[in-house]
């Protein structure tokens, strides 16, 4: 299995509905999900979903118990952005577009609304089997700025896009659904399930094939041409071009 998730079931926050095995720790709005998913990791173990009660992000973090070496194991990114997408697009509005700009960006209509971040604990090697990781997304349910709507394209929120009934809880809980259907068919079938159904959320081109590589870096293949052009995940992950570290959210 590349990832283990099972863990003995507890009651979950009354705010969420989690399949098992997740279990639910709620932060107040000045939360850090990441940061608290990674203080709890040793102790609180795989299926562990940190959310921020906020109602203009939708913020959460989940701690997974990989059994392959770090090299690889990053690539259940993959597998929690594209569960992110799923999420989105399990309650957007007909012909509204979903899509990952790689590997950490997600846009609606061509406007970013967040992404994924990665964490794993300091010091482990490429070729050592991590004790944890943990997967976050955020995503901008509702602009804060007081900007007219529309007026940067490249930047929107959920709420702009016909997201109007959406709550922040259920992106969480639709990610959560959507993340097990996503590890369940890559124990069962292999990580090629997940990279196709991340590869289709990335902008579609003419001629061009693309694969991730065991190491998570994106290979891509021009029609009738032999060399492959391989573009660098590790360094894309590690400080995502979506995120804003003064604001901790969405750059807007």
């Amino acid at each position: 299995m590349p990832l283990e998730t099972a863990r003995p079931q507890t009651r979950l926050a009354s705010e969420l509905a989690l399949p098992p095995p997740f279990t639910a720790i709620r932060l107040r709005e000045v939360g850090d999900a990441l940061a608290h998913a990674i203080s709890v990791a040793p102790e609180k173990g795989a299926g562990t979903l940190v959310y921020v009660g906020r109602f203009d992000l939708a913020e959460f973090a989940v701690v997974l118990e990989p059994d392959e070496p770090l090299l690889k194991a990053r690539r259940a990114f993959y597998a929690g952005m594209a569960a992110l997408a799923d999420a989105l697009a399990a309650h957007a509005q007909p012909e509204t577009s979903i899509v990952i700009d790689w590997p950490a960006s997600i846009l609606v209509n061509g406007g970013l609304v967040g992404g994924g971040r990665l964490a794993w604990p300091e010091g482990t090697r490429e070729i050592d089997t991590p004790d944890w990781l943990v997967f976050a997304g955020m995503i901008r349910t509702v602009s804060m700025t007081g900007a007219e709507p529309g007026l940067n394209p490249l930047v929107t929120a959920l709420e702009e896009e016909g997201f109007t009934d959406l709550m922040s809880t259920h992106i969480v809980e639709s990610f959560a659904r959507h993340f097990m259907v996503a590890i369940d068919a890559w124990q069962e079938s292999g990580f090629r399930i997940v990279a196709k159904s991340y590869i289709e959320r990335l902008p579609r081109e003419q001629g061009i094939r693309r694969d991730i590589d065991d190491n998570g870096d994106l290979l891509i293949r021009r029609m009738g041409k032999a060399d492959v052009t391989r573009r660098k995940f590790l360094p894309q992950i590690s400080e995502p071009a979506w995120f804003d570290p003064h604001a901790r959210g969405p750059r807007t």
